[in-house]
């Protein structure tokens, strides 16, 4: 086998692997190094996302919403189901079958595409020769036109929770519980906090979930931000704002939290608790000083628009570069980058790039928010749609939430959307399309929705930014805009403001 590729691709993630089998589509000679290995000391491919993040916490995402389901809400549809039970074992098992599908399926798609997976450590060095290290040390010198770095990410620990994979676990170990703790306490209110904190609440576990921040879910929209909180808290999740964690205490039983809420010392006892503060680049040993590569204070790799290092002939991708941790983010930019190898003109939207959380109703969103497009003095309309007004949504049962489009005033090019309700991420989706097409707020009034579906959301949000909705009352875009902010300033349960609000205008 020959030592020199016209691509080597470091990492084996969603970014990575994507890379690899356009470049080999493409007929360039293309290997693929990953470090991590199972028991077998096969090369573990997918990365994060595939084995221990996307993947198996959708599969318990959706498994306890099943759970949750029979438990408690079948009923309402005249099914009783007496003598529901729970088995953590079998759940474990059905996540890792669906693991272990999904990364055959990539061992077989690198395989027809005559890709060489090479296992062990890759370093970047000078010259874009790339060492690799197998796990008895031996290094092995190759060398490539081009080097695409892709090394994924990695959990952020705190020093007043240390992991120690018990009592005290990362958003990894939350997915290989084998019991269900009576109280779980979660470090971070962010997208990780959110959906294993939500796995284990259906699974019925008493959660508490502590953020430093003062503000829930500041880069989403504040009106679905305002309105997630109060369905999370509806289901039972005590979400706490502002309580910074300052030391943990840990018995062979149980763990104590201790954390500071302003001035105020508190403690609370749990039987596991979750750090999910978020995840930082994995670059460490990535490449050598004299490789040309460089990056930020935290570790982020500089690129270009085309995600081109400063090095020539050295790209990265995914978690590693600017823009947010997404799996279909980093994916697309590995094809950008394999495609701009091959002398294509490729290049990747970041304005439409959809960012989900997979709650129960999911939260889901695309372009700007309005607060943004305050700040940048944009001027704009907004138009909304409760689930609770669709016929669809009514007819299963899920009816918390809305949909949000916001676009500019005087050009009509929409600008962002944001859903927090049913099906949240496949109606994004719609909009993440429109956009891309440069629609209007218009071509969407004016599209012919199915019915009865949940996308009739979607189309009732676009007439009601021009005041047309069919199926609510329209207001004046002044009173539109003062009802958005009465809705933010929800006392309880009560809707107090919502109420006077209705009442007055």
């Amino acid at each position: 086998m020959s030592n020199h590729f016209e691509v080597i691709v470091i990492g084996s993630g969603p970014a990575g692997y994507v890379c690899a089998i356009r470049c080999a589509q493409l007929g360039l000679s293309t290997a693929l190094i990953e470090k991590e290995t199972d028991a077998s000391d096969k090369p573990v491919l997918g990365g994060t996302c595939l084995n221990v993040g996307c993947i198996p916490s959708k599969a318990l995402l959706d498994s306890s919403q099943r759970y949750a389901d029979a438990k408690g809400h079948l009923s309402e549809h005249g099914i009783g189901v007496n003598d529901v039970t729970l088995n953590i074992p079998e759940m474990m098992v059905r996540k890792e079958k669906i693991v272990s599908q999904l990364t055959g399926g990539v061992a077989g798609l690198l395989k027809h595409n005559k890709i060489t997976v090479l296992s062990g450590a890759g370093q970047l060095l000078a010259g874009r020769q790339v060492e690799l290290t197998d796990a008895e040390g031996q290094a092995v010198l190759y060398t490539a036109d081009n080097v695409v770095l892709a090394s994924g990410s990695e959990p952020v620990e705190i020093p007043p929770a240390p992991i120690d994979g018990d009592r005290v676990v990362d958003s990894t170990g939350a997915l290989c519980l084998d019991s269900v703790p009576a109280r779980l306490g979660v470090i971070g209110a962010g997208v990780i906090g959110l959906e294993l904190g939500s796995v284990w609440a259906r699974l019925g576990s008493e959660v508490v979930i502590l953020e430093a921040m003062e503000q829930f879910l500041p880069a989403m929209d504040e009106q679905i931000a305002t309105e997630s909180a109060k369905i999370f808290a509806k289901q039972g999740l005590d979400i706490r704002l502002g309580a910074r964690v300052t030391g943990v205490e840990v018995t062979p039983e149980q763990v104590t939290v201790g954390y500071s809420l302003g001035d105020v010392e508190h403690s609370e006892t749990f039987d596991r608790l979750i750090v999910a503060v978020g995840r930082r680049p994995r670059t460490d040993k990535l490449f050598s000083g004299d490789s040309g590569v460089s990056m930020d204070e935290r570790g982020f790799v500089f690129v270009n628009e085309h995600c081109a290092t400063e090095a020539p002939g050295v790209w990265a991708v995914g978690d590693i570069v600017r823009g947010p941790m997404l799996a279909h983010k980093g994916s697309e930019e590995g094809v950008m980058v394999a495609e701009r190898i091959h002398g294509k003109a490729a290049q990747l939207n970041y304005e439409v790039v959809p960012s989900i959380i997979y709650t129960h109703p999911e939260v889901a969103a695309v372009g700007k928010n309005e607060q943004e497009l305050k700040a940048e003095g944009v001027d704009y309309k907004a138009g909304t749609f409760p689930f609770a007004a669709i016929g669809r949504a009514q007819a299963s049962g899920e009816t918390d939430g809305l949909v949000k489009i916001l676009s500019d005033v005087n050009s009509d090019q929409i600008l962002g959307a944001h859903v927090v309700g049913p099906s949240a991420a496949d109606l994004v989706q719609q909009i993440v399309i429109a956009m891309e097409m440069a629609a209007s707020t218009e071509d969407l009034q004016l599209m012919v929705f199915g019915h009865p579906t949940l996308l009739a959301a979607v189309h009732e949000a676009a007439l009601a930014a021009d005041g047309s909705a069919i199926h609510r009352v329209n207001r004046p875009q002044r009173q539109q805009r003062l009802m958005g902010s009465l809705d933010r300033l929800v006392l309880g349960e009560c809707g107090v403001y919502q109420v006077l609000a209705e009442r007055f205008l």
